[in-house]
């Protein structure tokens, strides 16, 4: 898919998505405790995922990268010990 309409093109390595990671880690993270938030948000980071690809930022393997790195990142902030039992 040629994307020549696209003229902020990164010059550098745009693995992973950062945007998709952010979003998807805001959205995971918040989904356990205010599912009814959750699911607000599951669309508009969908949308993110998508506009990334369509718009020739990113591969769709970047947005699958950012993907899972977000899930991995609410995961760890839901799992982890409070930081005051590290104190």
């Amino acid at each position: 898919m040629e994307h020549d309409e696209v003229e902020d093109r990164p010059d550098s390595s745009s693995f992973p998505s950062g945007h998709t990671a952010a979003a998807l880690a805001f959205t995971a993270a918040i989904a356990p405790t205010w599912p009814l938030a959750g699911a607000l948000c599951a669309v508009p980071t969908a949308l993110v995922a998508i506009e990334r690809v369509h718009s020739g930022a990113h591969y769709p393997t970047d947005v699958a990268a950012g993907a899972l790195i977000g899930l991995g990142s609410a995961r760890l902030t839901r799992h982890l010990p409070p930081l005051r039992q590290w104190l």
